[in-house]
């Protein structure tokens, strides 16, 4: 798969123990999609954060340039990234 020229900056929002947010992980990692990850269990000013951001407290939240995407809704975050399949 080619590598996206990713200029927005990408946060993840996630646990570890959370399916979605490992299959996310990977997704973005097998476009070389570089994010940031945020393990909101562990810290509790980004769960904030991520609360404040997104109006709820399910991981994964996704953060895309100014964009927040709640889950791993692969459709908008290939549109927000520019990644085809």
């Amino acid at each position: 798969m080619d590598a996206i020229k990713n200029k927005k900056r990408v946060r993840v929002f996630s646990t570890p123990v959370c399916p979605y947010c490992v299959t996310l992980k990977e997704y973005l990692k097998s476009y070389s999609v570089e994010f940031e990850d945020i393990d909101v269990s562990q810290n509790k000013a980004a769960l904030d954060e991520m609360i404040e951001k997104s109006d709820q407290m399910g991981v994964p939240v996704i953060e895309i340039g100014e964009k927040i995407v709640i889950g791993f809704d692969k459709s908008v975050i290939n549109e927000l990234l520019d990644i085809k399949e």
